[in-house]
């Protein structure tokens, strides 16, 4: 499966509703655009209402009008809270951020009255689709959780399982990743990585196989796993990248992105809905890639 594939598999299949907090933005509306002509999702639009609309019909050429609804909001706050509003009551299947802070988005997200948090540990989950490599990879955390715990790194391995599942991966290889694959008590990394990977062993994860700890190289390459003498089902062929820290997951996400060149889709997940939370310095192809990877995950909320 490739991100091109993924999105010919939901062309022609908009059943799903995705509400835009502030979304008078050229990028944001140019992914908006192309998801709706492709017909990928419908759209809530909160925002300026004269600023949106003029931009979709003067500056993007958009005529699909009728595919959206565009509600006038005044300020970031009310943006974010009617768009939220819009999953809690059931108008809308997707969040997606706009032009806003992603810190006022997620306190509406928080909200004890109308938010949708859920009970589960949000993390923030990435898909690759890198040139020249066999399948789709996915990076968690690269953007949520700064220092995750052995609980919240479980909450973390099962909101990917269940992302990657909904792309199409039936029992995805999880590697949880450190420096070295073999256990050092000065590296706590490591001693996560074994404890989820018995977890995984006696069913406290599931849907999944995981293993660790590993190296970058030996679980993505069957070559490094050999040369260092490892044999498990996922070292060399993981799906899923499991980093210890933010910092981590922040840099390989980048370096795939500048070095790799790959492509990019990204959503949080965990809360009752999929939220897009795509940066200001992002493409509308990444855009896009992450309206589709948030479309795919909410047939399993």
């Amino acid at each position: 499966m490739k991100l091109e594939q993924l999105r010919t598999q939901i062309k022609n299949s908009d059943d799903k509703v995705i509400a835009v907090a502030q979304a008078d933005d050229h990028a944001v509306l140019q992914a908006i655009a192309a998801a709706v002509n492709d017909r990928l999702a419908q759209f809530i639009l909160f925002g300026d209402k004269k600023g949106i609309e003029e931009k979709l019909k003067n500056d993007i050429g958009f005529s699909g009008f009728e595919k959206i609804d565009i509600i006038h909001t005044s300020t970031d706050q009310e943006a974010a809270e009617q768009a939220v509003r819009a999953i809690s009551d059931g108008k809308a299947d997707v969040l997606m951020k706009g032009l806003l802070p992603t810190a006022v988005l997620l306190k509406a997200v928080f909200n004890p009255e109308y938010g949708i948090r859920g009970g589960k540990t949000l993390s923030h989950i990435a898909v690759f689709d890198i040139p020249g490599y066999d399948r789709l990879i996915y990076v968690t955390d690269p953007a949520m959780n700064i220092a995750p715990d052995l609980m919240q790194k479980v909450d973390i391995i099962n909101n990917a399982v269940d992302v990657a599942i909904a792309v199409g991966t039936d029992k995805p290889k999880v590697a949880v990743l450190a420096a070295v694959e073999t256990v050092n008590s000065k590296m706590p990394a490591t001693n996560d990585a074994a404890l989820l990977s018995k977890m995984n062993e006696r069913g406290q994860i599931t849907n999944c196989l995981v293993d660790g700890p590993l190296a970058l190289d030996n679980a993505i390459s069957e070559e490094a796993a050999r040369h260092k003498g490892i044999t498990s089902d996922v070292a060399g062929q993981a799906d899923i990248l499991v980093v210890p820290t933010i910092e981590v997951g922040n840099t390989l996400y980048k370096s795939l992105i500048y070095f790799a060149k790959a492509k990019v889709g990204a959503i949080v997940t965990g809360a009752q809905a999929p939220i897009v939370l795509t940066s200001r310095s992002d493409t509308p192809e990444n855009k896009l890639q992450s309206i589709l990877l948030a479309v795919k995950a909410s047939v399993r909320h």
